[in-house]
């Protein structure tokens, strides 16, 4: 913060924050907020109670000492105890009772906040996913909001509490005199300078040790997750991610401790200033109590006040800086929600077109991805009619699966343009739109869950037993795989869970297809998903596919062009362009880079 302008804009930043923190905590857990805000101020007006039942504890028990009849000065004493009594079990009762309702309200502000992170996480375009600064920002929020709002509405009502101590111990030191109660302030601030300060430190420091958190995390991952393992163990990878790892974590420790040493110093050094502070104040007291001016029950009152308004003030100014402390991180949480999607619902969206009559049609498409200048696709034009198997192949890297997200909508292109049925894309609605197209991606997910819900994902507006589940899986040869398994479409599939099963990656791709089958949507794709298999196997797969979409408009792309021949159409791309469209034989005959691909690849699958 260089000038007033920055500190004023700062502070405004987390005042805003503060007031978004506690906006959120009272949307979502209201009642329970109230609730723990009359708590606090209760626990915080006992004390005082407690303070004057000791001084008249104190005085009732100095003047039975001198008195002729001890049992009966000591009688309202035992009814002083039992009062004092009393008031201390409700402190432990209102204590127990506030704990239950923070961890209740804790609860509902965490799911809400989660709620929030993955409605907001799902909703943002994939463009950010190419984005490095994006995942800091992810980690950050991820890491810090499920429990900060919910800890500055727990800092909040502890402020009420210690305030209303505060201004009752005050008041009563006042009484005694005023130059005592000007001592709190000086005995306290020193600390709390120093943690206010360095608050802000360890705050630059997480924020830019967030990128060593996120590598941190990634070989953590690699070291443990199912993924990796058969390469780790392989290549014998893990000696070298555990350096890795352990090194990271050196470089992350060192920077706090050192940050760290500084800030110890110094507190050590305002401790000593509050300590000499507090005890001149203390010898104030005690000079008046020989001096005859109060009471021996007013020297434990007063002397217990003084501690109790130094621990009170102490405890409200170090509230003020936790305050400080989550607003700051707060905007991390802040900021990930201000992201706005590129890909947004127009005004008013027109109905998809069921059944597409013309088509699909591609002019002049240009696309790069974010932070990035290379052109991934270059002036590409072409048409897709409505019904037509159309084939996209190339060589790696010349565009084809940017191209299916394009279609889909995934990204918005740099320039050109995309229609369907001559509406373009951007008129549609981004959800209904991608309603109509089933895709099966080459690093299609497999779900850890039961084989039904696998395939139930493709369209879960289908109630869960619905037959077209299993109608899905009959048609892709998924159903004879499952047959086989303990619990059917029950099992679990996968190892993350208890009683999971494993399948091979040709029984992963039936579940895929039947999952992209079970969608019913006017256009399907495949894009790779039979990489894994061998040439006749895929070449089977994509025969059943031509056969399921024989009523569809399909676009599958396979590096194999002996499956390229089952298509009605072939665009063959290279650097980003298409540089030839016809059928397999057309292009055969052109002679240009399909049948250079083709001749080389003949020989392996001259018997599929």
């Amino acid at each position: 913060m260089n000038t007033a302008r920055d500190r004023f804009q700062f502070k405004r930043q987390y005042f805003y924050a503060l007031l978004k923190a506690f906006k959120l905590v009272w949307g979502c857990a209201r009642g329970w907020t109230v609730a723990n805000f009359a708590l606090q101020v209760l626990q915080g007006t006992l004390p005082l109670l407690t303070l004057y039942l000791t001084k008249l504890i104190v005085d009732g028990v100095t003047e039975a000492l001198n008195a002729p009849d001890k049992w009966a000065a000591f009688r309202p004493i035992g009814g002083w105890v039992i009062l004092m009594a009393a008031i201390y079990l409700a402190q432990r009762l209102l204590s127990s009772v506030a704990t239950l309702i923070q961890e209740q309200q804790s609860w509902k502000v965490s799911d809400h906040v989660h709620n929030i992170l993955h409605s907001k996480s799902v909703a943002v375009d994939l463009q950010y996913y190419e984005n490095s600064t994006y995942y800091d920002t992810l980690h950050m929020a991820q890491r810090e909001a499920p429990y900060r709002p919910q800890q500055v509405v727990s800092i909040l009502a502890q402020l009420v509490q210690n305030g209303v101590s505060l201004v009752a111990m005050v008041a009563l030191l006042m009484r005694f005199h005023w130059a005592v109660a000007l001592f709190l302030l000086p005995v306290v601030a020193p600390g709390v300078l120093v943690r206010l300060y360095y608050s802000r430190k360890f705050y630059d420091l997480r924020k830019q040790q967030s990128h060593l958190e996120r590598q941190a995390t990634y070989y953590d991952w690699m070291l443990i997750g199912q993924h990796f393992a058969k390469e780790v163990r392989l290549f014998d990878l893990g000696k070298l991610f555990i350096h890795r790892y352990r090194r990271i974590r050196q470089r992350w420790r060192r920077e706090r401790l050192h940050l760290m040493r500084k800030q110890v110093s110094r507190n050590l050094m305002a401790e000593l200033i509050s300590a000499l502070l507090l005890f001149v104040g203390l010898a104030f007291v005690v000079v008046r109590a020989i001096s005859g001016n109060i009471t021996m029950g007013d020297l434990v009152m007063y002397y217990q006040a003084f501690q109790r308004s130094q621990n009170a003030l102490k405890t409200f100014l170090s509230n003020l800086t936790s305050l400080y402390e989550n607003s700051l991180f707060l905007n991390h949480f802040y900021t990930f929600l201000e992201l706005q999607p590129k890909i947004c619902e127009p005004i008013d969206p027109k109905p998809v077109p069921q059944p597409m009559v013309r088509g699909i049609e591609v002019k002049g498409l240009g696309f790069s991805y974010p932070n990035s200048t290379r052109k991934v696709l270059k002036e590409v034009s072409f048409n897709i009619r409505s019904g037509e198997h159309v084939a996209l192949v190339g060589e790696n890297g010349s565009g084809k699966t940017t191209l299916i997200k394009l279609l889909c909508r995934l990204y918005e292109p740099d320039n050109g343009s995309i229609t369907l049925d001559n509406i373009a894309l951007s008129e549609f609605s981004p959800g209904e739109l991608r309603r109509h197209f089933s895709i099966v991606f080459q690093d299609y997910v497999n779900y850890y869950l039961s084989a039904r819900e696998n395939i139930w994902m493709g369209n879960v507006k289908l109630a869960l037993e619905d037959k077209a589940i299993i109608r899905a899986a009959q048609e892709t040869g998924a159903d004879s795989v499952i047959q086989r398994l303990p619990n059917g479409y029950d099992t679990r599939l996968g190892k993350w869970f208890e009683n999971g099963e494993e399948l091979s990656v040709g029984e992963w791709q039936k579940i895929a297809l039947a999952r992209a089958l079970v969608r019913d949507a006017q256009i399907v794709i495949l894009d790779e998903p039979t990489s894994g298999l061998d040439a006749k196997a895929e070449y089977r797969i994509f025969r059943l596919f031509q056969k399921m979409t024989s009523d569809k408009t399909a676009i599958f792309i396979s590096h194999r062009l002996a499956s390229a021949r089952l298509a009605d159409r072939i665009l063959v791309l290279e650097n980003g362009s298409i540089v030839e469209d016809g059928s397999h034989e057309q292009l055969l005959k052109l002679d240009g880079a399909y049948a250079r691909l083709y001749n080389l690849q003949a020989q392996h699958y001259q018997d599929v």
